[in-house]
């Protein structure tokens, strides 16, 4: 493997473990996802890498846009999926934008505010 393929791999790993770690029925944006696996500014990173998974278990559904909208084109079959997902959690979808939930705080915000 070369070494400029480390660096991703892990990568990949950090976000998907941030992404596995949202709790059912709750949501955060890809931002947030990137942060909590110590790569901010990588959103898109994020993105990238949620648009090319296999896994079924992955809970990819509860990764938003930061302002609370599924990403996938309305009437698409992801927008479709997504929205089940999330109203099957509990969570509240509303024209493609989940509504009375916020993202779980970071640790930051839970000790500054």
């Amino acid at each position: 493997m070369p070494t400029d393929a480390k660096p991703a791999i892990e990568a990949a790993r950090r976000i998907l473990a941030a992404v596995r770690a949202i709790p059912r029925g709750e949501v955060a944006g890809y931002g947030e996802v990137a942060r909590r696996a110590g790569l901010p500014g990588r959103a898109r990173m994020v993105a990238r890498l949620l648009s090319h998974n296999e896994d079924p278990r992955l809970p990819w559904h509860r990764v938003l846009r930061s302002d609370g909208r599924i990403a996938f084109p309305e009437d698409s079959p992801g927008y479709i999926e997504q929205c089940a997902r999330l109203r099957s959690e509990g969570v509240r979808v509303e024209g493609g934008r989940v509504r009375g939930k916020r993202a779980a705080a970071t640790l930051d915000e839970q000790v500054w505010g």
